[in-house]
């Protein structure tokens, strides 16, 4: 209809243009304008008709939209969740230190001498006293058997001595000088006892020999190691702290630990705490023992500690999947009236999934742990709650 109108009024217009043969130069001009005027407005009504459809087309889909997210804002999540409840919370510090033996010792002789009998086995176990070397001593008693001899014609002239002076066939120097020659040997003789009493070597305590480094027959003197000797139940732990914990130290604390190759975990109580701190490293040193009746833990070892510094009776712990880090610190999510609603928090230590709250949530408040990273300010959610028999709607 607009396209006939169209051209009806421009028929009525051109006609008389081409009918007057004195205007026919005017006539093709203004042919030729009217012609662009024609076809600028078909372009605008082409144009106009195609902005009428898009902008139906998109209102036609934000409708759509709009329907399709208002049924999903009004459907509930499932989600899972935890009831918060107080519960008593150690505070502690995760450190590294070392297993050591009990008791360890290298074994060396005291005297030189040859080898002649090896009493102990590789990697047995030894008592305190148990003979371990024998050295060569025939020099020794050689010399000790000569000072008895002495030392029997020596008591032998003491006795006459005494005799004469009691007779005063003798001057009381004279006797003095008799009995100084007695004890003389006595001691010399004390001394190669003592001499020979070292040949044997002897397990200073129980505990494990290691392996043997000479055999029967060697020369040893006393900078050579005979063998290793470690007394490893109990072991000893030790560790040092930063010293800002100094004060928290206290001796028959109860420590846990664990060590490479091994999921156990063990417990160790301090006995032992350096007097003064290490004005290198700004640490104090601490020492704890540890049971070890089935010889699983081995000194060198490295251990993983896990020390108590505080206690608190009251603490409130959520699982660190539920914590969603913010620009100003943390938050989370909590369910009220079956909606998720935002909770910034404060926190404090942490354990290897549990965070301790300072402040932002209270006791009995359902806390989301699952879904969160998703899910947006009043939400409807339904709660499956994991750590009680119970559900939130």
């Amino acid at each position: 209809m607009v396209q006939s109108y169209l051209t009806t009024c421009l028929t009525s217009f051109v006609r008389p243009l081409f009918c007057d043969p004195t205007n026919l130069a005017t006539n093709r001009y203004s042919l030729h304008v009217h012609m662009k005027l024609k076809f600028v407005v078909y372009a605008l009504i082409i144009i106009g008709i195609a902005a009428l459809i898009y902008y139906r087309v998109v209102k036609n889909k934000e409708i759509n939209d709009g329907g399709k997210s208002q049924g999903i804002s009004d459907k509930a999540i499932g989600v899972n969740g935890i009831v918060l409840q107080p519960q008593e919370f150690s505070n502690t510090i995760l450190i590294s230190g070392s297993i050591g033996a009990n008791e360890q010792v290298q074994i060396r002789s005291q005297v030189t001498g040859i080898i002649t009998h090896i009493y102990f086995n590789e990697g047995s176990t030894v008592k305190q006293g148990q003979s371990l070397v024998k050295i060569d001593d025939a020099e020794l008693q050689a010399q000790l058997s000569e000072l008895l001899i002495r030392e029997n014609l020596a008591s032998e002239n003491e006795q006459r001595a005494k005799s004469l002076l009691q007779k005063e066939g003798i001057s009381k120097e004279e006797y003095e000088i008799t009995l100084s020659a007695l004890k003389s040997l006595q001691a010399q003789s004390q001394i190669i006892r003592t001499q020979i009493s070292k040949t044997i070597i002897k397990a200073p305590f129980d505990g494990t020999i290691g392996l043997r480094n000479v055999s029967v027959g060697e020369y040893v003197t006393t900078d050579i190691v005979i063998a290793n000797l470690v007394n490893i139940n109990p072991v000893k732990i030790t560790f040092s702290v930063p010293e800002k914990y100094a004060s928290s130290m206290k001796v028959n604390t109860k420590v846990r630990f664990t060590f490479a190759g091994s999921g156990k975990t063990y417990t160790a109580i301090i006995y032992a705490i350096e007097p003064g701190i290490d004005e290198v490293t700004r640490t104090i040193q601490l020492r704890a023992k540890a049971s070890n009746n089935d010889g699983a833990l081995l000194p060198g070892s490295f251990a993983n500690i896990e020390l108590p510094l505080t206690t608190i009776k009251d603490a409130l712990l959520i699982p660190t999947e539920a914590v969603i880090p913010i620009q100003d610190g943390k938050k989370v999510f909590i369910v009220k009236n079956g909606k998720a609603k935002e909770a910034i928090i404060k926190t404090t230590s942490r354990t290897d999934k549990d965070l301790l709250v300072l402040s932002g949530l209270q006791a009995g408040d359902t806390v989301l742990t699952t879904g969160v990273m998703s899910m947006k300010q009043g939400t409807s959610v339904k709660v499956k709650i994991t750590n009680a028999d119970q559900h939130v709607q």
